[in-house]
Formats: structure tokens, C-alpha cells, sequence
């Protein structure tokens, strides 16, 4: 794109993060919107792309099919909190504050685990009380915790998933070997944000015509409201497969080799990342089959202690799970860096500017 010399004298850069246009007196900022950034007309100025989101398609799905099987199959509380300090940091550093409401229902959802299930696990040496003439016992609810604690990291991980491996690098990775399959993974990974935002669309466009229910209505409009909310839904999301089906069998989707709209390479830094991926797979692997991560919790509650080799087994989880966290750190420090050299340069003034 070429722009005039008038026009480009005509633009300015101020150094608290905002381009202006002098003559017009506004200022422009970006929409928040993943891999551009923002600039705030109040001179903040924040990077909202995620390091780890910019790598390889195959070191992203490697990492989160890593964090989500060890997280689903470890049940050692050490290895569960760590397990979700990594998987919540790094979910909130993708989605902001926005992402403490998701978080808060899944604390709910996690209480709620561990108080019912010693309701249906009798199983444990340590009664605290009767309920409903059956054992309350201690051991089920530490049992409880572990399988609550890894249903909510998988549930946070997944959450990263979704933000990073975005349904283009899906299907760049598996639409040659498997395009049936990938795209009805794709499909049905996008379904539930899908129909949550064509939910917020229809309400919303209800209430503009007058038709939606307010807070003060009745119970039964509410829920009829929301019925219909429901049918248009599913009309919504049964038309549109069949419409998605048909577009892609006209355009001969699956009968040659597919080309992706973005072309992702390897990276030298790709490369050392998958290395290191793999390396620290290795050592958790040899912790596991070794018994370094084995939790008991009914009959008799027993942890493997973490010691001798088993140290360096938690260290590489630990250090595996920080990977996204860590990249995003170092990039937002480089960021800062480079802009307070940005900022050091002297503002050029409008009248410097039009000589």
C-alpha cells in the first residue's frame, strides 16, 4: 500500500501509544481483536497476541494434548495444584479479568464434587459422620478433590485450547490425513462458543423489538422466552451444518490435497520448543511408569513421596506446564523494552513535520 507524502506528513505519532490526525483533532485505536495490537487514546497501550499462540501449529497441539493427558491422568494432589496454578495463570493471561467469572463456576464446581461424592463413596477407614445412614468418610472426600481438581484443569486447559489452536491450525495439521474427521472436530469444538454468541444475538435482538423478557417478568415469560431462545437455536445450528456440508462438497472438500489459508513453518525457535517438549514428555513418563506420581485415596490414603529421581519428574511437569506462561512473560518484557526506546526519541511536532 502507498501512501502520499501529504498523508504521511499529515499523521502523528505520539509516544504515549496513540496515532492522531491533527487537522481532524481524533485519535485512532485499534479493536482488541487476537494478533493486533491495541492503542488506547489514554496513552495505554497493551499487547493482547499470545507468544505461545504465535508458534507452530504442531508444538501448540503437542503441548496441550501433553498438559491435558497428564492432567487427566494424574491424580497426585502435588502434582494437581501445580498442575492447576500453571493451567489458571496462563488462562487468565489469554482472557483477562474476564476469565475470574469462568473460574469462580468452576471453584463451584469443584465444591459441589467433593461434597457429593462421599455421598456415593462409602469406601475409606475414616467416618466423620452419618448421612442418610451411609459413612461420611475422609478418604472419599480427598478422592473426591483429586478427580474434581483434574476435571477443572482439563476444563482450563481446554479453555487455552480453544484461544490458541484455532481451527485453521486444526485442520492445517490433520485436514490431509483425516478432512472428514477434522472438520467435524472443528465443528464441534466451535458448536458450544457457537451457540453462546448466537444466543447473546437473539436475546438481544428480542429485546430491541420489545419481545424479550425482562428481569421483573413473570417466571412463566421468562421461560417461555427462553424456549423459544432454544428453538431458534437449534434451527440456527441444524441449518448451518447442513449449509457448512453442503459448501464444502461443492467445493470438493476432501477429494485432493488441501491447502491451508496460512502457511505455517518451522521456526528455529519451533524446533527447540518441540525438542524441549518432548525431552521434558520423557522424563514425566519415566516419573509415572516408575510410580513416582501413585495416589491412593480409598481403602487407606497414600502418596508417593516426591524424592531422589521423582524430584526431577515434578520439575519437568512443572516446567512443561509453564512453557506458554514463560514465553508470554519474556515477550511482553521484550514489548516494554522496546517501547521505552520508541518513547525516547523526541515527539516531532505538527509544524516540524509540515516543513
Amino acid at each position: 500500500m502507498k501512501a502520499s507524502r501529504a498523508g504521511i506528513r499529515a499523521v502523528t505519532f505520539n509516544p504515549a501509544g496513540s496515532w492522531g490526525f491533527p487537522w481532524l483533532g481524533v485519535g485512532i485505536s485499534n479493536p482488541p481483536e487476537q494478533g493486533d495490537f491495541s492503542f488506547a487514546g489514554k496513552g495505554e497501550r497493551s499487547m493482547l497476541q499470545d507468544a505461545f499462540s504465535k508458534r507452530h501449529p504442531i508444538v501448540n497441539f503437542i503441548f496441550f494434548l501433553g498438559a491435558i493427558g497428564f492432567g487427566v491422568m494424574i491424580q497426585h494432589p502435588v502434582y494437581l495444584i501445580a498442575g492447576f496454578l500453571c493451567s489458571t495463570g496462563y488462562y487468565l493471561l489469554l482472557n483477562g479479568r474476564k476469565g475470574l467469572k469462568t473460574l469462580g463456576w468452576m471453584g463451584l464446581f469443584f465444591l459441589a464434587m467433593v461434597a457429593v461424592n462421599p455421598l456415593f463413596n462409602i469406601h475409606g477407614k475414616t467416618p466423620l459422620f452419618m448421612v442418610f445412614g451411609r459413612p461420611y468418610t475422609l478418604e472419599a472426600i480427598y478422592y473426591g478433590a483429586a478427580i474434581a481438581g483434574a476435571l477443572v484443569i482439563m476444563l482450563v486447559w481446554f479453555g487455552c485450547y480453544n484461544a490458541v489452536l484455532t481451527s485453521d491450525k486444526f485442520t492445517s495439521l490433520f485436514g490431509n490425513l483425516i478432512p472428514a474427521m477434522s472438520l467435524l472436530l472443528v465443528m464441534v469444538l466451535r458448536l458450544i462458543p457457537n451457540l453462546m454468541r448466537k444466543a447473546r444475538q437473539f436475546l438481544g435482538a428480542r429485546k430491541c423489538i420489545g419481545m424479550g423478557g425482562s428481569e421483573n417478568a413473570p417466571r412463566k415469560e421468562k421461560v417461555l422466552d427462553s424456549m423459544t431462545i432454544v428453538s431458534a437455536l437449534t434451527d440456527w445450528a441444524l441449518e448451518g451444518s447442513v449449509v457448512t456440508g453442503d459448501a464444502m462438497r461443492s467445493r470438493g472438500y476432501g477429494t485432493a490435497k488441501r491447502s491451508s489459508f496460512m502457511v505455517y513453518r518451522m521456526t528455529g525457535m519451533d524446533f527447540v520448543l518441540l525438542v524441549s517438549q518432548c525431552s521434558l514428555i520423557a522424563v514425566i513418563l519415566a516419573t509415572v511408569l516408575t510410580g513416582g506420581v501413585r495416589a491412593e485415596f480409598t481403602p487407606e490414603f497414600y502418596l508417593a513421596p516426591i524424592k531422589g529421581f521423582h524430584v526431577s519428574g515434578f520439575t519437568a511437569y512443572c516446567a512443561y506446564l509453564m512453557i506458554p506462561t514463560i514465553l508470554h512473560i519474556k515477550e511482553t518484557i521484550q514489548w516494554h523494552i522496546s517501547r521505552s526506546k520508541i518513547c525516547a526519541f523526541p515527539t516531532p511536532q505538527p509544524e516540524t513535520m509540515n516543513r
